[in-house]
This record gives C-alpha cells, structure tokens and sequence, in this order.
C-alpha cells in the first residue's frame, strides 16, 4: 500500500532534501510551499526519478486559515498522511522594539500556528491505524533565549517541548514522532541576512539525513553534528545570565537594518 507525506517548506534547503529521501522510499509526496514554480520543478523531478506521484500546493501557511484551505484540499483529493514533517518555517534579527509587528506575528503563525495545526489534523490519524511519522523541525536554537532574535528561539523551544510532550504521549502506538534541532545550516540563512559572522554551517543535506533516519528510529530529539551536541549540552549547564550575556554580544546588529530569515 502507498503511503503519503507531506512535507511543508519543500521547496528549498532542509525541506527539499527531506522531500527527496522520502520519495526515494517510496512515499508519494504531498509538497507544500511559497514558490510554486520550484514545487512544480521538484514534482518533476522526484516523479521522475522515483516513479511516485506528487502533489503540489502552493500556499503560503503563515496566512490566516491558509492551514485549514490545505487540510481541505488534501481531503478533497483523497490523500491520507502518512508521515507529516513540519519544516516551513522563519526567522527576524534584530531589536524586539524596532521590529514589524506583524512579521513577527507572521513568524508565530507559520513557526507555531500552522505546525500545531497540521499535528493536530493528521496525528489522530495516526494514532489510530498504528503507524505513521511526525518530524517537527526546531533548531539548537530551542534550548536558550535569544536577544535579537527574541521570537524566532521563542517558537522553536515552542516546537521542542511540543514535540517531546507528543513523543511521550505516543509511546506505544507505532507512531514516531521527533523533533530535528539543526545548528547553522546551509540553507541561505545568513546569506539573505546580510551576516558577516564567520559560522560554519553543515549542508542542509546531511542535517536532512540525519532527520530522516532519526524519525525513523523514533529518536526523541535529533540533533545533527558533534559541535551542535556540544552547544546543547554547554547551553544546559552554563548559567542562564552567563549564555544570554554571550548571545547578546554575539548577536547584537551591527547596523539598524532588520532581515527577515529564511529557515527553510
């Protein structure tokens, strides 16, 4: 029987590279994102190469009630979810006060809102056929505050503790569900910041890799790259004034311009 994911933020980076090894194991995919001319490529491409078929939906998901017109299109087309990997997602540098409100109102929706959201549709579903995959993208952001980028690293510790929370409440129904916290990634993330900090950033390939195996493996949390795992663990024990007097510094604009980021 065939099974379905759908993946969200698809288009590029991390998402892309998910979408591909999906469909290499034979899932039909479900993508979902912004561009519509790169998803169509993609289609081609996956379909190709994979022999599955594709779907495509072209919605931006930080839109009011853009979530429940996809959950309805999906419906409509009488695809069943499978395994659900919840990548879309962005991020705002700079000072909380000077920032748009609605972009980070945006940021909210679309890191938080459309997340819970499409758990909510297709876990319960899961749940009850006994199978299936939820692969919640966060970042190594997640375990501490981050002055300049105060919401971003609010809503992915929103989607690590969501994530564990779902892990424990699933154990035992052949549902898998994880939680990939990347560091720096190769995705264009500090390019279209304007960044000039020297990070060296793993390709969005590997850290795509690693997600997927560790869903697979129904690895609670999946954190790709020894130096990440060491970032972690340093940000656990380090005192809480300690590591916010370093991210303020390292963080801190060096001009009064404000980017909005790409995390997928």
């Amino acid at each position: 029987m065939t099974k379905t994911a759908l993946i969200t933020g698809a288009s590029t980076g991390i998402g892309l590279d998910l979408a591909v090894l999906a469909a290499r194991d034979g899932f039909d995919c479900i993508l979902v994102a912004r561009s519509e001319p790169r998803l169509h490529e993609l289609k081609k491409v996956l379909e190709k190469r994979y022999t599955i078929n594709v779907h495509v939906f072209a919605l931006d998901l930080s839109e009011h009630n853009a979530v429940k017109r996809l959950t309805n299109a999906i419906d409509d087309a009488g695809l069943t979810v499978d395994f659900l990997i919840n990548n879309a997602g962005f991020g705002t540098a700079g000072e909380f006060i000077e920032l748009d409100a609605e972009t980070e109102a945006e940021e909210v929706r679309l890191n938080v809102n459309a997340l819970t959201e499409l758990t909510k549709a297709y876990l319960p579903d899961m749940v009850a056929r006994n199978h299936g995959y939820v692969l919640n993208v966060a970042s190594v952001a997640a375990f501490q505050p981050g002055p300049y980028m105060a919401v971003y690293y609010a809503t992915k510790a929103y989607v690590l503790l969501l994530t564990e929370a779902l892990h424990a409440e699933t154990k035992g129904t052949g549902v898998n569900v994880s939680v990939l916290c990347p560091g720096p990634t190769d995705t264009g993330f500090f390019n279209r910041a304007g960044s000039e900090m020297m990070v060296s950033k793993m390709p969005s390939h590997l850290v795509a890799f690693f997600g997927y195996k560790g869903v697979m493996k129904n690895k609670r949390v999946i954190i790709p790259g020894l130096s990440n795992q060491a970032l972690v663990g340093l940000a656990k024990i380090m005192p809480r004034a300690v590591s916010l007097e370093i991210l303020r510094r390292f963080q801190k604009p060096t001009d009064a311009s404000v980017e909005q980021l790409p995390t997928s």
